[in-house]
């Protein structure tokens, strides 16, 4: 039967970012809160291990608790050089979410709260990474729809 005249609604839930993207959506949920400047800035320099003036001039440029992708890519070949493995691993699971989970309109920019979830390599894997991917999801779509969108 045509759907003339009639709007078909499809909604994506969980059971969906589960079967799709093979995300895990019933381990420990991550509570990402958002982030001053300030804060952004110690927490790059504490996981990140960049400078307190890097952190902040990178912050201020990228206008608000974000950083560019491109600076985030300097950032991993820079501790690859110097052997910083565990750095470097933050660096690249932070690129990626923000490449793919957490992807945002600009594309070139990724939140440093995400970066909390990978203080602890061994516990960051634990998360139940689909329900931070799905959440991010509807709030994106919500911004996107938006008329002067």
């Amino acid at each position: 039967m045509p759907l003339r005249g009639r709007i078909a609604l499809l909604t994506i839930t969980l059971d969906d970012v589960a079967c799709l993207l093979h995300l895990p959506i019933t381990w420990a949920l991550h509570r990402f809160e958002p982030l001053g400047m300030d804060e952004a800035v110690l927490l790059l320099t504490e996981l990140l291990e960049v400078s307190g003036e890097e952190a902040r001039t990178e912050t201020v440029r990228a206008h608000g608790a974000y950083i560019r992708l491109s600076w985030l890519r300097e950032v991993y070949e820079s501790r690859c050089q110097a052997r910083c493995w565990i750095v470097t691993a933050r660096a690249y699971l932070l690129h990626l979410v923000g490449c793919t989970l957490f992807a945002n309109k600009s594309a070139t920019h990724v939140h440093v709260v995400h970066l909390e979830g990978f203080r602890d390599l061994g516990q960051s894997g634990g998360y139940a990474w689909g329900v931070a991917a799905l959440v991010h999801m509807y709030d994106q779509l919500n911004e996107v729809s938006q008329t002067p969108t």
